[in-house]
């Protein structure tokens, strides 16, 4: 029978420590570019110039309907032959999952837009505001309560993504503990760990958002009422 042994992968706990910092700084980084980049493409989606739209359009779709996997290896061997700039794991890993992230936020903005009703908009240029501003100052603080929980869902769904990026060599969770398990032959313990690492990390953000869901939803109802 197997003797399971978690020792020698404590004894690792450094490491494990340095590939969780290191997951969790690509998950903000990419979700603080894909937040603004996504905003962007949404505007220019919705706007009613083709030239403008379509290119946002497309490059929405490509990003959804293509794989992560794909995105990033070509974004970290493919780029750099083509720009001639060299792509380091982590700067080709944030570029990756921040575009890919902006397609699934674009989407998640436009729809909160469109949500609006037309009585906003006309509200607001009725007062004399410009469309700039209506969007800004009475637009977008009522969509971006009710795509919150999307956002924080897309959050979620990203940092098991980050996954990945173990296969270009960058140093994250996963990558740490493939190091650890052809350090201490023990990679059932090894995995098993960091297994449970992902899992109070990612049950302990959802239940935030589950009770912002909550507490947002209440926040409705009270100003409804």
């Amino acid at each position: 029978m197997y003797q399971w042994d978690f020792a020698p992968v404590f004894a690792h706990w450094p490491l494990l420590a340095q590939g969780l910092v290191n997951t969790l700084k690509v998950t903000a980084l990419s979700l603080s570019c894909g937040l603004v980049l996504g905003l962007m493409l949404a505007l220019l989606r919705l706007s009613p110039r083709r030239w403008l739209s379509w290119p946002a359009g497309f490059v929405i779709e490509v990003f959804r309907t293509t794989p992560p996997l794909v995105q990033l290896f070509w974004f970290f061997f493919a780029l750099p032959l083509i720009v001639g700039v060299e792509m380091t794991p982590l700067l080709a890993a944030v570029v990756t999952f921040s575009i890919q992230s902006a397609a699934f936020f674009a989407e998640v903005f436009r729809a909160g837009i469109v949500s609006i009703e037309r009585g906003q908009w006309e509200g607001a240029l009725a007062i004399g505001m410009s469309h700039r501003q209506a969007l800004r100052r009475i637009v977008l603080p009522q969509a971006v309560t009710r795509m919150i929980p999307a956002f924080l869902e897309r959050a979620i769904e990203l940092m098991k993504t980050t996954t990945l990026v173990a296969t270009i060599a960058y140093a994250d969770l996963l990558f740490a503990a493939n190091d650890i398990a052809q350090k201490t032959f023990r990679p059932l313990e090894t995995f098993t760990v960091v297994a449970l690492i992902y899992f109070v990390v990612i049950f302990g953000f959802s239940l935030l958002a589950r009770r912002l869901e909550r507490r947002l939803a209440v926040g409705g109802e009270a100003t409804v009422h």
